[in-house]
């Protein structure tokens, strides 16, 4: 079998409005990540993990497009974090393509044999609808109806499980690296542990700064979100739940989706640790209106104050390295008011903040599929899957 070409599922699904594509390339997935890649008008993100992609086009699918996650098969590993408590919860659904390595029957590297075995059934528990991708082009046409229904009636990704050999293949035509920022900089200046801020100060600063007409701020799973909700509860706040870690790679597909807008993501060093290779993804692809503040105190407060490993890690020199075209370090008051109003971005910024919690914090009192629905009504974000879980 010579395998469907890829322009005949690629340009159907176009035509749908599936626009944004990102994920980590499987070799059964190369000639549809090919040919995205030198289309014209569709978008190819080169993400570091499975996560990641799929919080990024979660990001997409809050600005109401439609979004692909391609993936083999063992980075359902990578993603379950975010399927289950970030697309689950806010009711964002993602098409995902994810190739069966591994598959009963094809010899294959050991590795994959697992995984391979139990695919459908781990869809299955994530409460993620499946089928076979189309063997026959006759079958696209309604392989996309089926994915795009569910996922505008239900608020959930969708997922077609790709066989080996079901593409034909697709010879890359473009330059393959994606489009590098102009030489970074990075502005460093002593921060004295007694100048340090509390979260909180950061954060009244933040929203001081930032206006819910032009700008979305993101505070990460935590007390981040919690105590911007605490602060100020505005129609622009989102609070992330769950899904550690990908509070920036979620911005980060918000703000490819709406460069218009402001996107300040408030991250906390925990969840940064946990995924830093997203990282060298907003190096590459963030636009000059994307800020992220790394708020750094050295522990993951929320679950006990055991320390993280952030002392021994020179964040900036990290961002710096991955490409961030501004970097620089907290130097007192009025450094963040100078920092979100400078054009030049994506921006890093780390902040070493005091360990602390404002008494009786509370927390968000809408359920995170109302904050969505709040957001994408500020902004006019209209989708089928707005109003959905709300």
């Amino acid at each position: 079998m010579s395998g469907i070409k890829a322009d005949r599922f690629l340009e159907p699904a176009r035509e749908l409005g599936f626009h944004i594509w990102t994920g980590v390339p499987c070799s059964y997935l190369k000639p549809l990540i090919n040919y995205v890649i030198d289309a014209e008008g569709l978008t190819y993100i080169s993400s570091a993990n499975e996560g990641d992609a799929v919080a990024t086009a979660s990001g997409a699918a809050l600005a109401g497009l439609r979004a692909v996650v391609m993936m083999q098969n063992s980075g359902l590993g990578n993603a379950i974090s975010p399927l289950s408590s970030l697309n689950w919860v806010f009711r964002l659904p993602v098409l995902l393509l994810v190739t069966l390595r591994g598959d009963p029957g094809v010899p294959d590297e050991p590795q994959h044999e697992l995984m391979g075995k139990v695919t459908g059934a781990l869809l299955d528990t994530l409460d993620i609808a499946w089928q076979w991708f189309p063997q026959r082009e006759s079958d696209i046409p309604a392989a996309l109806e089926s994915a795009t229904t569910h996922m505008d009636s239900t608020g959930l990704p969708f997922a077609l499980l790709m066989r080996k050999g079901t593409i034909a293949e697709y010879a890359l035509r473009s330059a393959p690296d994606p489009v590098a920022h102009a030489e970074p900089s990075c502005v460093r200046a002593a921060q004295p542990e007694a100048d340090q801020p509390s979260r909180q100060a950061v954060l009244e600063q933040v929203v001081s700064q930032t206006s819910a007409s032009d700008s979305i701020v993101i505070g990460s799973t935590g007390y981040n979100g919690r105590e911007l909700y605490a602060i100020e509860d505005r129609p622009n706040h989102l609070y992330m739940v769950g899904s550690m870690g990908c509070a920036a790679s979620f911005g980060l597909g918000l703000s490819l989706a709406r460069p218009d807008l402001h996107m300040v993501v408030c991250d906390g060093d925990g969840g940064l640790l946990m995924r830093m290779g997203n990282l060298a993804t907003i190096g590459a692809y963030g636009g000059v209106r994307f800020k992220h503040l790394l708020l750094d105190n050295g522990t993951h407060e929320s679950t006990g104050g055991q320390a993280t490993v952030s002392r021994h890690v020179d964040f900036t020199a990290v961002a710096h390295g991955c490409g961030y075209p501004h970097v620089e370090q907290y130097s007192g008051t009025g450094a963040i008011g100078r920092f979100l109003a400078r054009l030049r971005g994506p921006g890093f910024m780390h902040i070493h903040t005091r360990a602390g919690v404002p008494p009786d914090l509370p927390r968000p009192s809408h359920r995170p599929a109302s904050v969505k629905q709040r957001l994408m009504r500020q902004f006019g974000f209209d989708c089928a899957w707005r109003d959905l879980g709300a």
